[in-house]
C-alpha cells in the first residue's frame, strides 16, 4: 500500500463558489487534483485528506463533494477543517460518508501498514504573537484531543509506524516547538500531514525531519494541486 496525502480541496458544497478570486492558479482546480489522483492511486492505496474538504454550511450540502471524492481511486481518511461548517457529529458525517471512506475525530484508523490518527488542531502561539485568552482555551482544548488521538492510535498500533492528520500546522518556521510537536514526540508519531496554509502564507509552514518527526504540509496549492506521496 503507499500512502497520499492532500488538503483544502475546498469543494462548492452545493453551492456557487469559485475558487479562482484566491488566483488563476485555482482555476478547474479539482479537476487537476482529480487527473493526478487517478493517474497515481489505485484502489490498494490510501489517501489522507487533512481538513477544509467542502464549503458547505449544512451536512446534506456536503455529500455531492464526498460523493466526488469518494468516486477516486483508493481509501480516504479525513479529518474536520476550520471551514468544515458542515461537519456535526462523527457518527452523522460517517454515514453520510461513501464506502471506503473514514471520518476521523480525534480518533484512529488501522490502515494496516500504519496506524493513523487525527484532528483539526488551532493556532500555535509565538513570540511575536502570543494567542488571546480565547484561542487559547481552544489550544489547550485541541491538545487534549490531539492527545486523545494519539491515545487511540497507540492502543491499535503494535509497534507499527504511527501517523498523525492536524488541520492547522503544529510546527512553523523559526518554532522550535508547541503542545503538539511535544505530543507528537512523546507518542513516537513518524509522520505529521497538516494543511491549512495558503498563498504567502506557504512559506510559513515547516516541512520537514524536526526531532524524530517528519512534517509534511500539504494544503493543494502548495502542491500544485497534485497529491504528496507520504514515506512512512
Amino acid at each position: 500500500m503507499r500512502l497520499f496525502a492532500i488538503a483544502d480541496l475546498h469543494l462548492p458544497g452545493g453551492g456557487d463558489k469559485p475558487m479562482e478570486v484566491f488566483g488563476p492558479q485555482w482555476d478547474h482546480h479539482f479537476g487537476k487534483i482529480s487527473e493526478d489522483w487517478r493517474s497515481r492511486v489505485t484502489d490498494g492505496d490510501a489517501v489522507l485528506i487533512a481538513g477544509d474538504i467542502s464549503w458547505a454550511m449544512q451536512l446534506g450540502n456536503a455529500a455531492e463533494d464526498l460523493r466526488a471524492i469518494g468516486a477516486l481511486p483508493g481509501r480516504k481518511i479525513l479529518i474536520k477543517g476550520n471551514h468544515d461548517y458542515w461537519w456535526s457529529s462523527l457518527t452523522r458525517v460517517q454515514e453520510l460518508m461513501p464506502e471506503g471512506m473514514t471520518a476521523l475525530q480525534h480518533t484512529a484508523a488501522d490502515l494496516g501498514c500504519c496506524v493513523v490518527c487525527g484532528t483539526r488542531g488551532w493556532m500555535i502561539p509565538t513570540e511575536n504573537e502570543p494567542l488571546s485568552p480565547e484561542d487559547g482555551k481552544i489550544y489547550r482544548r485541541e491538545t487534549a484531543r490531539l492527545e486523545m488521538a494519539l491515545q487511540a492510535a497507540a492502543r491499535i498500533a503494535a509497534g507499527r509506524p504511527a501517523v498523525a492528520m492536524l488541520h492547522y500546522p503544529p510546527l512553523l518556521q523559526g518554532c522550535t516547538e508547541s503542545a503538539f510537536t511535544e505530543l507528537l514526540e512523546r507518542y513516537g508519531v513518524s509522520v505529521c500531514v497538516y494543511g491549512h496554509l495558503h498563498g504567502s502564507g506557504i512559506r510559513a509552514g515547516y516541512t520537514g525531519e524536526c526531532r524524530g518527526v517528519h512534517y509534511h504540509l500539504t494544503s493543494c496549492d502548495s502542491l500544485a494541486f497534485q497529491l504528496k506521496e507520504i514515506e512512512i
